[in-house]
This record gives C-alpha cells, structure tokens and sequence, in this order.
C-alpha cells in the first residue's frame, strides 16, 4: 500500500503533465483534443497562480510514496454555489492500488475543510466502467445522464459528493 499525498504543481513535473495531456485515450473526457508541446507545458508550469480563487481551479499532483503518479484537478470552482468538478488520472502502470481512492479522499478533505464547498461532481463516459465503480465506492451518487455529452456521441453519468 502506497502513501498518497496531494501537492501543488513543480517545474519538475513538467514532463508528468506532458505525457498525461497527450494521452489521446483520455482526450474523450477531457477539453483536450490536439498535442501540447513541452514548450506550453513549461509555460502553463511558470505561469499557473496555484491559486483557485484567482484560476477558478487548482490542479495537484498526486504523490505515491513520494513519486509522481498522476494528477488532480478540481475545476469550474464556483465560490458563490459552493462546488467544483473534480477531475482525477493516475497513470496506468499505478492503476488498482487505491491510489485515486486515496487521492480522492485528501481532494474531498480539502475542499470541504480550505475551501467550505458543499458539493463536488464529476462526468464520467457510460463506458468507463473504472472511473464509474471508483467514484461509486467513494460515496458520489448518480445525480443523472447526459445523453451525447462526451466527444463520439458518448452518454455520460453525473456523479455527486455531498462533502456536508
């Protein structure tokens, strides 16, 4: 078992970020649909606040016994309804060993706790039978279905987290 950890974003981390926005297989569920290049990579790295009132998100790194193993994000941050999406990947030589359990738990502390919001969602592809069971074993709940939501016509389900 891995002890997890979440962090705020590094120059170091530029080639993680890299190889996680240019894997096309999870450009469907996400707004990235061409190549980055390292340049704007490194570029977003200097230039990113860290600060989810100023960037209306905050992205983190997801530490496994102190490695970099992927990403999360929380996203649409609304001060004002008191939520966020969240968005999370690991990559997928770490897959299965409780780390986005893990990871989710400490986003959902946080949020909760720092940020005083009362919801968190996430949309998740019908077909992505992982990303569904995880988010249902982490006590989100189906909120509804968005028929031809995700890129390729896909439907996808709307998870919830009341975090109060």
């Amino acid at each position: 078992m891995y002890s997890v950890n979440l962090r705020a974003l590094e120059p170091e981390d530029l080639e993680l970020v890299y190889r996680i926005e240019n894997d096309e297989r999870l450009w469907p569920s996400s707004a990235c649909s061409q190549p980055l290049a390292r340049f704007i990579v490194r570029q977003y790295l200097q230039e990113q606040h860290a600060d989810i009132y100023q960037d209306g998100q905050l992205r983190l790194v997801i530490e496994a016994d102190a490695q970099p193993v992927g990403l999360a994000d929380l996203t649409d941050f609304s001060p004002h309804h008191l939520r966020a999406e969240v968005g999370i990947v690991v990559l997928p030589e770490y897959h299965r060993q409780g780390i986005a359990s893990a990871a989710l738990l400490q986003l959902a502390s946080y949020a909760r706790d720092r940020l005083h919001l009362v919801s968190l969602y996430a949309y998740v592809a019908q077909n992505n039978e992982a990303a569904r069971a995880l988010f249902h074993r982490m006590g989100y709940h189906e909120a509804c279905t968005l028929p031809k939501w995700i890129e390729g016509n896909q439907s996808a389900t709307l998870y919830q987290y009341l975090l109060s």
